[in-house]
Order: C-alpha cells, then sequence, then structure tokens
C-alpha cells in the first residue's frame, strides 16, 4: 500500500522539481551565453580600436600577426573587413569558411559597418550548431571604414551548459531521494494499521471474530479507527455469542420437557383400542415428538460446531480408513452399492468438526433420500484453485458432470476412470481436493441447488423422509469456514436413463507438503 502511496507522491516531487529547475536551467544558459558575447564584444571592441589606428597610419603588419595568433589559440577565426565586405587582415581562409556557415552573418555585418553594434544571433541552446558572430564597426558614424568580425564557435560555451545542467539534475535528484527515503518508512508507519486492520479483517471473514487491531500504533485518526473497529468487534462477537448461547440454551432446555412429553405420550398406547382412530393420532404424535427431538439435536450440534473456528490439516485416508467400512455397511444394508476412488496422499484442511462428519452427512443424505442403487465417493486434485474461487468458471471445473472427470461414467468405478492428470499431485501449490459423493438416484432440481444449502429447507418430496433440513446448511457453513465451497451438481447417469442424480462436491484448500503423515492405511477400493 505505502508502495501506491509513494508511486503518487514521487511524480508530484518530480513536477515540483522540474517546475524549478526548468527556469533556472533556461537562467543558467543565459548567462553562459551572455558571458561568452561579453568576452567575445571586448575583444572584437579592442581589434577595432587597434585596427582604426593601423588603417589609418598604415602599420597594419602587429595587427594582422595578432589577430593571426588569436585564431590559433582560441581557434575563433577573426577579421578586419572594408566596406564592400572585403577581408583586409586576419585569417581570411578561415573567416571565409566560418562565414559561409552562419546566415547571420551578413545582417550583423551590414548593421556594424552603418556604425551600429551587433547583437547576438539569438541562437543559444546548447543543442543548435550555429556559431556566436560578433561585429565591432572601424570608426564612428560616417566615418566607418570597415568592421571587426568574430565568429566563435559555441562548442566549449554549449559543453558547460550541459555540465552545470547535469549538475542542477544532480541537485534536484537529492530532495527526491531524501523524499523517498524519508516516505517508504513513514508511509509504512502511517498505514501500518491500515494494513493490520485489512489482515483483521480478512481472518473475520473466515469465522475468527477474537481478532482485533492494534490501536496504540500508527497516527491518532488510525488508533481512533482501530479502537472502533475493536468496538464494533466486541460488539459484534457478543451477539454472536449470545444467540450461540440462545440456540445452545434454548435446545438443552427443551429437551427435558420434550422427553417428559414424549414419555407421557408413549404411556398412553395401552390405553388405545384398536378399533377407534386414537391409535393413527397416537402415531403422528410419536413421530412428530421425533422429529422435534431431532431437531433439537441438529440445532445443538450446530451451535457447538459453531463456536469453534479453527480449521486442520488432516490426512484424507485417515479420514476414509475410518469410516468406508461402516458406509459400505450401510450400503449393504438398504441394497445398494458404495464405490470409493480416492488417491492416496492426499492432505487438505479440515473443518471444525471433522471431515468425517460432513461426509457421513452427505452419505446418509445419498442413503435417505435419493432411492439410489450406487453410491460413488471420490476425490481429485484440481490444480490453481484456491478455495471457493477455484472452480474454473464452470460447474465441470469441480467434475459436477461426468466429463469433468475424464470420461462420461468413468469416475470411480473400479479406480479405472479418470486421467492421470485429474489425480494431480496433492503438493500442488493453490490447488483443492474436490471430494464428490454421489449417486445415481432421483437428484435435486437445479433450481432447488441453491435454497438445498438453506437452513430449515427441504423438498418437498421429503416431507414425509425423517430429517430436520439442517445438515446440508450446517457442512456448508463448516466448510466455507475452512476456506473450501460445499456444491450441489448432477450425479451419476440414472439406470433408467431419465437423468443423472444427486452429486455433493467438497472442496477444500491442499495443505502444501502433502505427504501421508498419520500411517493410516488406505481405503479399501471396490
Amino acid at each position: 500500500m505505502h508502495r501506491r502511496l509513494l508511486a503518487v507522491l514521487v511524480p508530484l516531487a518530480v513536477l515540483l522539481v522540474a517546475a524549478l529547475g526548468a527556469p533556472l536551467s533556461v537562467t543558467v544558459a543565459e548567462r553562459e551565453m551572455q558571458e561568452t558575447y561579453v568576452d567575445r564584444l571586448n575583444d572584437v571592441g579592442r581589434f577595432a580600436s587597434l585596427a582604426e589606428t593601423a588603417l589609418s597610419t598604415g602599420r597594419t603588419e602587429a595587427l594582422h600577426q595578432e589577430l593571426t595568433r588569436y585564431h590559433e589559440l582560441y581557434g575563433i577565426p577573426v577579421a578586419v573587413i572594408d566596406t564592400s565586405g572585403a577581408v583586409l587582415l586576419g585569417p581570411a581562409g578561415a573567416y571565409r569558411r566560418a562565414a559561409r556557415a552562419e546566415p547571420a552573418l551578413s545582417r550583423i555585418v551590414t548593421a556594424a559597418l552603418a556604425g551600429a553594434r551587433s547583437e547576438p544571433s539569438g541562437e543559444w541552446a546548447p543543442w543548435e550548431d550555429s556559431a556566436l558572430v560578433v561585429a565591432e564597426p572601424v570608426g564612428r558614424d560616417s566615418e566607418v571604414v570597415g568592421a571587426v568580425v568574430t565568429v566563435s564557435d559555441l562548442s566549449r560555451t554549449r559543453h558547460r551548459i550541459l555540465v552545470r545542467w547535469a549538475q542542477l539534475a544532480g541537485l534536484g535528484l537529492l530532495p527526491l531521494i531524501a523524499l523517498v527515503a524519508v516516505a517508504w518508512p513513514v508511509s509504512a508507519w502511517v498505514l501500518r494499521p491500515v494494513r493490520e486492520l485489512d489482515a483483521a479483517s480478512s481472518r473475520i471473514s473466515r469465522g475468527d471474530l477474537t481478532i482485533r487491531a492494534d490501536a496504540e500504533a500508527g497516527p491518532v485518526e488510525l488508533r481512533r479507527l482501530a479502537e472502533s473497529f475493536n468496538t464494533m468487534m466486541d460488539a459484534v462477537e457478543d451477539a454472536v455469542r449470545r444467540q450461540r448461547a440462545f440456540v445452545s440454551d434454548a435446545s438443552h432446555q427443551l429437551r427435558n420437557p420434550l422427553t417428559s412429553l414424549r414419555l407421557a405420550v408413549e404411556s398412553l398406547e395401552p390405553h388405545l383400542r384398536a378399533e377407534d382412530g386414537g391409535r393413527q393420532v397416537y402415531e403422528v404424535a410419536v413421530d412428530e415428538l421425533k422429529a422435534m427431538q431431532r431437531l433439537l439435536n441438529s440445532l445443538q450440534a450446530s451451535a457447538r460446531m459453531e463456536s469453534i473456528r479453527t480449521a486442520s490439516p488432516v490426512d484424507l485416508d485417515a479420514v476414509l480408513a475410518t469410516r468406508v467400512e461402516r458406509w459400505r455397511a450401510l450400503t449393504a444394508t438398504a441394497g445398494q452399492t458404495l464405490t470409493v476412488d480416492v488417491p492416496p496422499g492426499l492432505r487438505v484442511l479440515e473443518p471444525t468438526g471433522g471431515l468425517g462428519g460432513i461426509l457421513d452427512e452427505l452419505i446418509s443424505n445419498a442413503l435417505r433420500l435419493s432411492d439410489a442403487r450406487a453410491v460413488e465417493v471420490s476425490a481429485r486434485v484440481v490444480s490453481g484453485g484456491t478455495g471457493a474461487a477455484g472452480r474454473g468458471g464452470t460447474d465441470a471445473g469441480w467434475g459436477g458432470t461426468d466429463a469433468g472427470w475424464g470420461g462420461a461414467g468413468a469416475v470411480g468405478r473400479g479406480g479405472s476412470g479418470g486421467t492421470d492428470a485429474g489425480r494431480g499431485d496433492a503438493s500442488a501449490a493453490g490447488g483443492v481436493v474436490a471430494i464428490v459423493v454421489r449417486d445415481d438416484g432421483r437428484g435435486i432440481d437445479v433450481s432447488e441447488r441453491a435454497r438445498a444449502l438453506q437452513r430449515f429447507w427441504r423438498s418437498p418430496r421429503h416431507q414425509n423422509v425423517p430429517g430436520t433440513g439442517l445438515g446440508l446448511a450446517i457442512c456448508a457453513d463448516l466448510v466455507g469456514a475452512a476456506g473450501g465451497e460445499l456444491r450441489l451438481e448432477d450425479g451419476l447417469p440414472r439406470p433408467d436413463g431419465s437423468g443423472h442424480g444427486f452429486a455433493a462436491v467438497v472442496a477444500l484448500p491442499v495443505v502444501p507438503g502433502a505427504e501421508s503423515s498419520s500411517g493410516a492405511p488406505a481405503p479399501p477400493r471396490a
């Protein structure tokens, strides 16, 4: 976050330095050019004074030698010309070569021959190649007999200007470097409470209501924000605790009266006669009492599990090894077949209350609600996903259809379905393990799947089947609190070809370094 703050501050500082440095750079360049022009003007003024005396006396040899020496010493052609522009004294060849390259020379010389002192040509920018032409009239007013002209190469002057500009740029970098050096730790200090609030909010979204922000660090405004945040979380945690306590206490307090009521109702059975309608009413009352007891048990279990919001790594092999035989016995009793196809070595983040209890609930739904003949349990690693975000954008990304697991009807049948790539590597960073429990029963309509994860919702087809409508909802909450997701998809194809059965997909984050540590045997395959 402080990088983004610096990304805003540094460009503003650069603009400020540039706004101050640009006029200063222009001033420096103008001063260098002014100094060069004054030097040349002084030189030509001296030569003009000497030329006036030499031309009037006819003694020009000494002046000619001095002009030639000046050219040799400084590399600046200087010549004394007459009113027609012909060179009288000085290095004529060098002067003519330099004069041909300067279009402004004729204008400046004409002004000098008219008796006016020349002005700079105006081309002073360091990236320009033009020379500085300076001319001084020899004589005064109507007695001007010629002019002294210099054509100065400005490469040295331009070099000095560029050096000064580089120095100014270096000096301009110093405050920028100082700004970054100071702003980096200061912005980190200022924004650290914001980062801590962001981290706390992330943990709260995962169900940890005990987290609090540091209200002792950072600016005063952010400390007040942290205090307000902590006060809010105190209120939220207290409200959630009261809600769970109410559900748990209400469920517990209702158990004894409900049990007494059930015993009282059941004690009436010997006094009922078969020929009247009382026995039918008695059976309805007993069934309703049993349903209420199941509901209270579910509410108590929900409150107990939701009070614990921590998830821990677990080996999927260890979970299945304690349950597969019981599942197989239950399905055999119901006249169903169970197939398990789970590769070894998968390690996932186990939801609160245990992954086994969630899988028990899904198997129970398949036995009670689907009228299925076959139940399958399979698992695969889906690479590149993280929690609920790793679905790949389609239901098939979790294997919601048979094709999603490597071929129609190929999943979990004796371990022959799927592909090697589908098994994946349990240590894949950022992946999820998708555990699928599906059957070939009646299934749930697509329009009902979202509501099936809501508490107390039951399909109209299952109103006469024992249940509370809390099982899937509690499982979905627990899986979501562990960073995963519970989804309902199409199951196996029905034997009569009328569609697909029911499938519940539990997607849980992969734990890195997924070597099985429990030493438990892998669940048997069938």
